[in-house]
């Protein structure tokens, strides 16, 4: 009965989760500033759905003009709320605290970011955060304030990139499709990078992640986990 009680709750939690915000330089842009944001926080669970590049159908998203300018080397902060609406920072206003899961995020190098819709490859991932000593990445967002730090690489060319901030949820991922994806695209122009190194270990999405990958389909409850393997492509370094 114990094993089966956290299965349960996790089962009724209905809360979602939207990148609703970018913070540059302690400064944030606004909601829907530089960031599709969609109508719906709901998440996708299809990982051969072209949605599960920047959100879209069933959660349609709301284009932006604004291209926000970041200096590579710079900290960047994703702000995740419940709803767009959603004014507070308490753990309940972020995503509900059933949602255990990594955190991560991804740089795309475009001609236009306010146009182009991320579908296909040149994705390269530049921060993970999976489960630390018990503590899964998304807890650290739930209890963070909503706060998703994501550092810009300095080594990469200077130019227009879409920026993916991801939060997956694992609380029914024993079956596929099980896991929830939650994701959106801000419009970046980053500055100041040096170009003296060029992501090689490129994904697609879809076609990053699979349904049978080891971090896409399994139970987070029984047996425990302790070593869990984030999706996707190693992380980007400089």
């Amino acid at each position: 009965m114990k094993v089966l009680a956290p299965l349960l709750l996790a089962s009724t939690a209905t809360a979602h989760t939207i990148f609703s915000s970018l913070e540059v330089g302690g400064v944030n842009q606004g909601i829907g500033q530089g960031v599709r944001v969609p109508s719906y926080n709901g998440p996708i669970e299809d990982v051969t759905s072209n949605s599960v590049a920047c959100n879209g159908a069933p959660n349609p998203t709301t284009g932006t003009s604004k291209v926000i300018t970041v200096q590579a080397g710079q900290d960047v902060t994703a702000i995740w709320r419940y709803m767009l609406s959603t004014t507070g920072s308490a753990p309940n206003d972020v995503m509900d605290s059933s949602h255990k899961g990594p955190t991560l995020a991804y740089l795309k190098k475009v001609s236009d970011a306010t146009s182009d819709s991320g579908v296909g490859g040149g994705w390269f991932k530049i921060q993970e955060d999976g489960l630390n000593n018990g503590v899964w990445g998304t807890e650290k967002v739930i209890n963070g304030q909503g706060r998703h730090t994501i550092r810009i690489p300095q080594c990469i060319a200077p130019g227009q990139y879409l920026l993916r901030a991801e939060m997956i949820a694992l609380h029914g991922a024993s079956n596929y499709p099980g896991a929830q994806f939650y994701m959106e695209c801000a419009q970046i122009n980053v500055v100041g990078g040096t170009g003296s190194k060029t992501p090689s270990n490129t994904v697609s999405f879809p076609g990053a992640y699979k349904g049978t990958d080891p971090g896409v389909k399994l139970s987070i409850y029984w047996p425990p986990v302790t070593d869990y393997q984030i999706p996707g492509p190693s992380v980007f370094t400089c």
